[in-house]
């Protein structure tokens, strides 16, 4: 749980490598803009490595943006590929991004975040931990199973 923490917290760290102006770019990023982007993974895997004890954050960090169909990346890697905590990270993260404001569009809010991964669900994000991410949101963390 502690390194599930530690790699939510640190899942972006990769992106000091991008261009502040394509970090904050207010329209929409171009193909070789959005590559650039994408290379933010293997960057914070890369940082994240170095560190003593922290090869499964590392790992997670890298898997972030993976999907269980393999549509993801920086690998596109699908299904028993894919880490618990890489797993985690990813619903976690596209419920903060679509619930979250952006320079090129307003935040969606928590509804159509929480849309979305149940949309998905064991088809890009896992089923286990899209319905304890639904949970949290419906019962804050008092839940037994």
């Amino acid at each position: 749980m502690k390194a599930i923490e530690i790699a939510g917290l640190l899942h972006d760290i990769g992106k000091i490598s991008i261009p502040l102006d394509i970090l904050t770019k207010p329209s929409k990023l171009k193909k070789t803009e959005f590559e650039l982007i994408k290379d933010h993974v293997e960057e914070g895997y890369k940082i994240l490595k170095q560190i003593k004890d922290f090869e499964a954050i590392a790992m997670m960090v890298r898997q972030h943006h993976e999907r269980l169909n393999g549509s993801g990346y920086p690998f596109r890697i699908n299904g028993n590929e894919i880490t618990v905590g890489g797993k985690i990270l990813a619903v976690a993260d596209v419920v903060e991004a679509m619930s979250s404001h952006r320079p090129y569009r307003a935040a969606l809010g928590i509804e159509a975040a929480l849309d979305e991964i149940n949309k998905n669900a064991g088809i890009l994000y896992d089923e286990d931990v899209v319905r304890a991410c639904q949970k949290v949101f419906e019962n804050g963390w008092a839940f037994d199973d």
